[in-house]
């Protein structure tokens, strides 16, 4: 096996070299292990090392407060160093982008060991450069956005040449899943903030994330080997686990930070749509799903019991079952919420709009879904009519035709 296949880690005829991928974390092993030892001693005997800002920062499951005041006092040496030294914390922060482009180049050439340590230790400068310029009176705008920038940068070039690698295989798609969720997780936050709502909630923020995606990727070798010790093609089954988890968890963060901020920002929660009161999503999918059966029954009746032709039958079938959609939502799904004092012409104007829209939509949905290979007719159907109904049928009937408002909504 050649030298540089030696020092990244990569599969030759006679299996992954196990000592290169794992002397790094052999390293960082004996230096952190050691430091928590040391740490969880200066715990008992002298008490918790105290830090206002890390402190003010909000928790996660994944990541309590002990262990972050334990990391940040085990790392307490490393920015030391770079600030005794005087190097700026600019320079830690263009240094953990560059180690975050390397990660990502050698990521999309099969270099997974070498890639996941480079994108661990980018991880540790980006924690370095924001404690370097606290400590030198430097925590100013021009470098938060420096930073911010960048960090969306590193994690779009490790998610880029996870994407090379992976170009060919289902893995993708996680991949791509991954890299919008990473950056959702980021964006909601600030936009959040620049509109006056702190939100810094979900378990996959940007720490998480380099530890899990990080370790799963450099200590991927060793699993292979151990799993296909004479393969040449690696199945990377701990990495693929990795970018999956990564992929779901990132966009529950995101939901679950958009969810928060809409709720701190005084719009109604959108989990009241799926509560069981009239004007949610649950009683317009029942009275959907109603009004689908009495259209699907008519069409049976007219063409199997009387004879009628298929058009003919589809037509009033979608007649009646519009009616019968309009009608249950008009008396049972919004009443309540001004439906049935408004207009009953204007309000069948308007259903007949979204009845429109709403049938071009799913045709052209499924004409485009059908473009992917060998996927089923009635899956593309089901997978359009979910789509158009959550994404235009239920915000326009809740907000256009019935004008719901829910308790505590101001009107507009």
């Amino acid at each position: 096996m050649e030298h540089s296949e030696l020092i990244i880690g990569k599969m030759s005829p006679s299996g992954y070299q196990i000592w290169p991928t794992l002397i790094p974390g052999i390293l960082l092993a004996v230096y952190f292990v050691g430091g928590i030892l040391l740490y969880a001693i200066r715990w008992t005997w002298i008490g918790p090392y105290a830090d206002e800002e890390l402190e003010k920062r909000d928790r996660t499951p994944l990541t309590c407060l002990w262990l972050r005041l334990c990391f940040l006092w085990v790392t307490r040496p490393i920015w030391l160093f770079f600030w005794k030294c005087g190097i700026p914390a600019t320079a830690v922060t263009t240094l953990s982008f560059l180690l975050s482009l390397v990660s990502g180049t050698a990521l999309a050439f099969g270099a997974f060991s070498l890639g996941g340590w480079l994108f661990i230790f980018s991880g540790i400068c980006d924690f370095v450069d924001g404690r370097l310029a606290r400590a030198a009176g430097e925590a100013r705008s021009r470098g938060s956005l420096l930073d911010s920038a960048l960090d969306r940068y590193s994690d779009a070039v490790v998610f880029m040449g996870l994407a090379w690698y992976f170009r060919e295989t289902w893995v993708l798609v996680p991949v791509l899943v991954g890299l919008v969720g990473a950056q959702l997780v980021s964006y909601v936050r600030a936009k959040g903030e620049s509109l006056g709502t702190r939100i810094n909630v979900g378990w996959m923020q940007r720490g998480e994330r380099i530890l899990f995606l990080g370790a799963g990727l450099a200590l991927n070798p060793i699993a292979d080997t151990l799993l296909v010790p004479t393969g040449v093609t690696p199945p990377h089954r701990v990495a693929i686990a990795a970018i999956v988890l990564l992929a779901i968890t990132t966009q529950m963060t995101a939901l679950r930070r958009l969810l928060y901020g809409l709720r701190a920002l005084g719009s109604v929660p959108l989990w009241d749509w799926f509560s069981r009161q009239r004007g949610s999503f649950i009683r317009n999918f029942v009275s959907t799903f109603v009004a689908t059966a009495v259209d699907l029954t008519a069409v049976l009746l007219l063409v199997e019991r009387m004879g009628q032709p298929v058009g003919l039958a589809t037509a009033l079938g979608c007649i009646l079952g519009a009616i019968v959609n309009f009608t249950v939502n008009r008396l049972w799904t919004f009443a309540g919420f001004g439906a049935t004092q408004s207009s009953p012409i204007l309000q069948a104007m308007r259903y007949g709009f979204v009845a429109t829209t709403s049938t071009i939509l799913n045709s052209g949905g499924v004409m485009v879904l059908m473009l992917v290979p060998s996927i089923p007719y009635p899956l593309a159907w089901l997978l359009v009519r979910i789509a158009v109904f959550v994404t235009w049928n239920l915000p326009l009937h809740r907000d256009y035709v019935f004008r719901v408002r829910f308790p505590g909504q101001a009107n507009g």
